[in-house]
């Protein structure tokens, strides 16, 4: 029987990872990550749950990547530490995975493998062949899988475009000769299967920020997404229209234009290019900066520029600023805030509320009928979306001619099961998500994130005492004192009242009790809680520190 099993993408955006499994072979595509949501309290990332890949780690032949955003390629490094297997992408692909892994102080050289849409890949029991999309990123690629039981489509992340930049074109004719070959499932990117008609051209946006840029007497800075070669291209070509140097600034954006430069997908014209140290020594009307900080990220160049922080970019009261991205969901608050601080150190900021500076590189609804008709599956199962646009997404399927029992709504962990009678969901396999804490993986749960909700809305109240080891009394203490809590000017002689209420405590637990420190302790938890309810309405997290001496 061969296996599919998505352990990550399924009901989210992020954390793709699917598994392909017939035998004793076994592949995956794409390890991606997902950045915290808001009740993840100092949580850095987050990382599928890979037990299953642990447990089946013999039959793992390889990793094949769709590209090279974060959330297909984020987990990555953190595969490869525990399991080492070739890792398959298109050359732009593999430059960034590269300089990832050796961010994790991993040299993997020797296990990546570039990869074109000329050939095929032979991994185990499956052959594999790579036809390009276009994306919010060169190099992109969706995968044709040839299976014992027939071909499978994986799109990746894609659009269709009638006018895509030259290099990054989804190739129409490729998938629909996949199509006239039988396709037996579509596995297809359900992002935006919400927007009606098709994505809106790159020249219109070209367009727009050429206009834009026309006249403006002072500084451009676009603030975008490192991996966004296509756009840093366009805005190059309109500097040096407008007669202006370029400066990239950032040490993501700096790598990634390195990379793209090498592989020949961006190209920068002799003597435009200046750094951070010339940008003073030129007319303001002559400089074009592009860096990241799209997401109000806390260490971006744009947001330490914004904060007065940066040390060799101060914002001038003429500087147009440009975030040329989406606001993607969570992210709202910080750059709101951070265009907030752009506006009140003398800025303009265009943004995509206000003017048209960005395109989605996911297909529209129509888009998404037409990859259908393109490659006449038998089955359609959506991936890479949350719950609704995967549901969506099927019924979109059953709209354009896929049978309803056809239609596969799968979730993370659950087995999609082919054999010679067709296809259908089987059992569960563990997954779920592994929080990132710094150098920790997977040691921060539910009760770690639990107590620091609890932390961050009623702070904590510490209680250090002494007693004496023969006798019982308390030789020092007890000493309350809180953080995060209450201000003790404000509100009397709570504190003080709480140190009755232990020593009160200490008296009704005899220096006879067995285990007495640790009955005080609990009997101080429980007692404080109900103490602070009573008196300010509020559940602090208490902290008791006892010692015999």
């Amino acid at each position: 029987m061969l296996k599919v099993i998505p352990l990550g993408g399924l009901g989210e955006i992020g954390l793709n990872m699917m598994v392909f499994e017939y035998k004793d072979s076994m592949f995956i595509i794409d390890a991606g990550l997902m950045f915290p949501e808001d009740y993840m309290l100092g949580v850095d990332l987050v990382i599928p749950d890979m037990s299953y890949i642990r447990a089946n780690r013999s039959k793992l032949l390889g990793i094949v990547l769709t590209h090279a955003h974060e959330d297909h390629i984020g987990a990555l490094p953190y595969l490869i530490k525990e399991i080492n297997v070739p890792v398959f992408g298109t050359s732009f692909t593999i430059g960034i995975v590269k300089n990832k892994l050796e961010d994790h102080g991993l040299i993997a050289s020797a296990l990546l493998h570039v990869i074109t849409t000329n050939e095929t890949l032979k991994i185990g029991d499956f052959e594999l062949e790579f036809i390009s999309v276009n994306h919010s990123i060169v190099g992109g690629v969706g995968i044709s899988i040839m299976t014992p039981y027939g071909r499978i489509i994986h799109t990746g992340d894609f659009k269709i475009s009638s006018s895509s930049l030259a290099g990054i074109k989804t190739d129409v004719n490729r998938f629909a000769r996949c199509g006239e070959q039988g396709v037996l499932a579509l596995f297809s990117d359900s992002t935006n299967v919400e927007r009606e008609g098709y994505t809106k051209s790159s020249q219109e946006i070209a367009k727009t920020l050429s206009a834009i840029t026309a006249g403006l007497k002072g500084r451009v800075i676009v603030a975008l997404f490192s991996s966004n070669i296509s756009r840093i291209q366009q805005i190059i070509d309109i500097a040096g229209y407008r007669g202006r140097k370029v400066a990239f600034i950032g040490r993501s954006i700096e790598t990634n234009v390195k990379i793209a430069r090498e592989l020949g997908y961006l190209n920068v014209p002799d003597n435009m290019e200046i750094d951070v140290g010339q940008i003073n020594s030129l007319a303001n009307n002559k400089i074009l900066m592009i860096m990241t900080g799209s997401q109000g990220e806390p260490m971006s160049a744009l947001t330490r520029m914004a904060e007065g922080r940066h040390s060799g970019v101060k914002i001038k009261r003429d500087d147009t600023i440009i975030l040329s991205s989406k606001f993607i969901p969570g992210n709202e608050r910080d750059i709101t805030n951070i265009i907030n601080k752009l506006y009140r150190r003398g800025a303009d900021v265009i943004y995509e509320k206000i003017s048209m500076i960005h395109i989605s590189g996911h297909a529209f609804k129509e888009e998404l009928k037409l990859m259908i008709n393109l490659t006449k599956p038998e089955y359609f199962i959506p991936v890479h979306g949350e719950y609704r646009h995967l549901v969506l997404h099927s019924r979109l399927a059953e709209e354009v001619g896929i049978k309803k029992e056809n239609v596969l709504l799968a979730e993370n962990g659950q087995i999609i099961e082919f054999d010679e009678n067709g296809v259908m969901l089987g059992g569960k396999v563990t997954t779920g998500r592994v929080l990132i804490d710094g150098k920790g993986v997977g040691d921060v749960g539910k009760s770690v994130l639990k107590e620091r909700r609890s932390l961050s809305r009623e702070g904590f109240v510490a209680v250090t005492m002494a007693l004496d080891e023969e006798t019982g009394f308390i030789v020092y203490g007890p000493e309350v004192f809180s953080r995060g809590f209450v201000f003790e000017t404000e509100t009397g002689h709570l504190l003080q009242d709480a140190e009755c209420v232990i020593l009160e405590i200490v008296e009704e637990i005899g220096p006879d009790v067995p285990d007495r420190v640790e009955q005080i302790q609990r009997n101080i938890q429980k007692t404080l809680k109900k103490y602070f309810y009573y008196a300010i309405k509020r559940r602090p997290v208490i902290l008791p520190f006892i010692i015999e001496v």
